[in-house]
Order: C-alpha cells, then sequence, then structure tokens
C-alpha cells in the first residue's frame, strides 16, 4: 500500500469529490429509507432535501455530503472499491440527520438549509418519531454489513460521543458569560470533538474497515476526522456571527440571539482586555447583534477562532500522514482541510 502524505489541495476538486461520493452512496441511502413507514420516510425524504411536504419531488441542498465522502475515501484509501463504504456512508448519514431533527427541536431552530425544519414542517412529535426511526435505521444497516461486531461498536463509541456533547452544549446555555462558572475555549473544544467530530471520525474509520484496512489506519482516519469536526464546528460558529445567509441558510446573528456559548464569543471574552469586558456587558443585554458581532471581532474572537480552526485542520493533516494511505483517495482527503477553510471566504 502506498503512503501519501504530501498531496497538494489544489491537485483534488473538493466540490467534485463529494459529488461523486454523494452520486455513490445515494442508492443505498435511498433504499435504506425506503424501507421505513412511508410517512416517517416522507419526513426523512424531505430532511434529507429529496422531497417536499407531502412527497412532490424537491431540488432542496442535502448539505454537503462531507460525512459521506469520509465513508467512500475511507474504503478506497484502504486500497478497496467506494461501494464498499457505502454501508458506513448510509448509517453515519442516518445517525448525522437523527442528530439534526432532534437538534433543531432542542435548540428551537426553525430552519434548516433554507427551508422550515423538519419540526416546523411536520410537528414536534413527527419529527421526534422520525429522527428515532432514522437511528434505528443506521444500526439495522450496520448490522447488515459484512464489518462483524466491531463496525457497531465504533458506532455506538460515536453516538455516545455525539450525546455527550449535544448535553454540554445545551448545559453550556445555562452558564455565565464571565465568573469562575463561566465555559472556557477548552471546553468548547471538547463539546465541540463530541458533537461534531465524532461522526466524522467515525464516517472514516468505518469506511476503512469495511474497505479492510488494519484498526491502527481506521484509528488515525478517526482522529483525523475529529480533528476537521472541531474545525468545521468552529467554521460554523463564524458563519454564524458573519456569514452570508443566502449561502449558510440560517439567519445571521442567530446564535447571538440564543445566547449560545460560540468560540468565538468565548475567544474574545477569554482575552480580558477592555473590549472583552464591554463584550461581557452587552451579552447580558438585549444589545443590537451586528454591534455586538462587531465587537468580537474587536476582542479578537474572529481572529482566534481562525487560527483554533487551522490548528485542528493541520493536526488532521498530521494524522493522516501518519499511516499509508492509497492515492488517489489520499489526494482528496489531505484536501478536505482546505475546503472547510473555504467556506469562510
Amino acid at each position: 500500500m502506498t503512503a501519501v502524505s504530501s498531496a497538494g489541495p489544489a491537485a483534488v476538486s473538493v466540490p467534485g469529490v463529494l459529488e461523486r461520493c454523494r452520486e455513490l452512496v445515494r442508492p443505498a441511502l435511498a433504499e435504506a429509507v425506503g424501507r421505513l413507514h412511508p410517512w416517517v420516510g416522507e419526513m426523512a425524504g424531505y430532511a434529507f432535501g429529496w422531497c417536499e411536504v407531502g412527497g412532490a419531488p424537491a431540488a432542496a441542498s442535502g448539505g454537503k455530503g462531507l460525512r459521506q465522502a469520509l465513508a467512500v475515501l475511507g474504503a478506497e484509501a484502504a486500497g478497496a472499491d467506494g461501494r464498499d463504504g457505502a454501508a458506513a456512508a448510509v448509517a453515519v448519514e442516518l445517525v448525522h440527520t437523527f442528530s439534526l431533527l432532534h437538534d433543531d427541536i432542542m435548540d428551537g431552530d426553525g430552519m434548516r438549509r433554507g427551508r422550515p425544519a423538519v419540526w416546523k414542517a411536520y410537528g414536534t412529535g413527527p419529527a421526534v418519531l422520525a429522527g428515532d426511526a432514522l437511528f434505528a435505521l443506521a444500526v439495522e444497516t450496520l448490522a447488515a454489513a459484512p464489518g462483524g461486531a466491531g463496525t457497531l461498536r465504533r458506532l455506538s463509541a460515536a453516538l455516545s460521543d455525539l450525546l455527550h456533547g449535544q448535553a454540554d452544549d445545551l448545559l453550556f446555555a445555562a452558564r455565565p458569560w464571565t465568573g469562575p462558572e463561566r465555559v472556557r475555549p477548552e471546553a468548547y473544544r471538547t463539546m465541540a470533538e463530541r458533537k461534531t467530530g465524532a461522526l466524522l471520525g467515525c464516517a472514516a474509520a468505518l469506511g476503512a474497515l469495511l474497505g479492510g484496512a488494519p484498526p491502527a489506519t481506521a484509528d488515525a482516519l478517526d482522529r483525523a476526522g475529529r480533528h476537521l469536526g472541531v474545525a468545521f464546528q468552529i467554521v460554523d460558529d463564524i458563519l454564524g456571527l458573519w456569514g452570508d445567509p443566502a449561502v449558510t441558510g440560517k439567519p445571521v446573528h442567530a446564535d447571538l440571539r440564543e445566547r449560545k456559548k460560540t468560540f468565538p464569543v468565548l475567544a474574545a471574552l477569554d482575552t480580558a482586555g477592555p473590549a472583552a469586558r464591554h463584550l461581557a456587558v452587552r451579552l447580558a443585554s438585549d444589545a443590537d447583534p451586528a454591534e455586538t458581532a462587531a465587537l468580537i471581532e474587536t476582542a479578537g474572537g474572529r481572529s482566534a477562532a481562525l487560527a483554533e480552526a487551522r490548528r485542528h485542520l493541520e493536526a488532521a493533516g498530521t494524522a493522516l500522514s501518519g499511516v499509508p494511505l492509497r492515492a488517489p483517495a489520499a489526494a482528496a482527503l489531505h484536501a478536505l482541510p482546505a475546503f472547510v477553510l473555504e467556506r469562510i471566504r
């Protein structure tokens, strides 16, 4: 197996890779969703962007497909056909969508990818049911794959991490902005690795295992995916404060209005300078969100968040460079970190 550790991102079209992997996984994902109760399947199809309420076909965005790509590329990097990673891609995508359905309810987010979230479109109870069904379907899908109990244990561990991260994220909301009980950036990193990174790492690792890779390679891909996930979450935070709603699909400053403990805010408060003290006062009031976002940038929150995202993307590349991976999948994996940062340019 040939090691590839320095493939340049310029040699790879990441959007093309994501599209190829989505197209490869889509039939298996559609087949799995087709086994659900028709009404639940419709809600799942709506969540994936395949249909409108009522079942009419839709052309809505179903997301970038990063988890699907990691699973397919993990299998290909192990020397197998990308289709060998399809079961991993389907299982992780089902778990991810389950988490989004419940996450939107818990956070009260009424929009997802530019249109009403499932709970807004169908109701809270149906959305919870659809999420539960997707989780059960993920376990069933992976159990039927030839990876054995080891793949299910890895998915279960990732899900446990995801739930821990979600619990921390919810608890953060009740903690103060300042004082000894405040949320520190390092606590955020742990939360983000669990809530976002665990599934990205799991996708790559499961794809590699189903492709025949040894556990050490799967573990390295898991680490890379976790670092990628932390960076991805921080970039999402940056977009939530300074992004274009037409691109993100969510209203700008929504996180500020909901008093969410995002990394740019926590990093700005951690500077302890005059701007940070002014920011703490504003966060405790109903100040204009646009002015608060500007103050976060002045206090160094945006630059600190970018630096932290870059640090984790470099760590992801280091993890990938430590194991032998087959080309051209290795080049595509190495190109993903630059693509994550490209979202905020």
